[in-house]
């Protein structure tokens, strides 16, 4: 049995996932930063066609998530707020995810246009990429499936999510 692995720090802020209830993300972020969290969301922005309008929506890239930077004194007050259902952790170990993999969730979400789908569990190993062009220029993952040579998509192993993101064939090069 191996010992539980604790990433929470005394001085130094890491980043959390945690777990909220459905549909409560934005609630969630916002109780937190009136508690004085750091917090980050990330958005994808949808248009959705209605009866009578179309109109531009703002939509979690993963539900239930919520990204927080915190502390060992944040740990208790995060918990106690309402919808969280608790942090993220694999097994029972409570890991940080490295700075890298939020500002890969920060380029993805600034991208335009960008067909973005996030799939529970990570993959077996394919082909290694990197996109060489756009705002996710320097972006490195596996290529998992292609539809018509547009799918790539990037292993956040980290988070137990995947990204399945559209790119063009033409962006994407082969990593030695």
């Amino acid at each position: 049995m191996h010992p539980i692995v604790n990433h929470l720090h005394e001085t130094e802020p890491r980043w959390f996932a945690i777990h909220t209830r459905s549909k409560s993300e934005k609630f969630v972020q916002r109780m937190l930063t009136k508690k004085g969290v750091n917090t980050y969301l990330p958005l994808q922005k949808l248009m959705r066609r209605y009866t009578r309008s179309v109109r531009m929506v703002e939509k979690p890239l993963i539900s239930c998530y919520v990204f927080v930077h915190i502390t060992k004194a944040h740990y208790l007050p995060v918990l106690e707020t309402e919808n969280v259902a608790g942090f993220v952790k694999s097994s029972k170990d409570l890991r940080a995810i490295p700075e890298v993999e939020i500002e890969i969730l920060r380029r993805i979400t600034l991208e335009d246009g960008l067909d973005i789908e996030v799939v529970p569990g990570s993959f077996s190993a394919g082909e290694p990429v990197e996109i060489t062009a756009g705002n996710l220029a320097g972006m490195k993952g596996r290529i998992v499936k292609t539809e018509g040579a547009r799918k790539f998509q990037i292993e956040l192993l980290t988070l137990g999510y995947s990204l399945l993101i559209s790119v063009d064939g033409a962006f994407l090069g082969k990593l030695r």
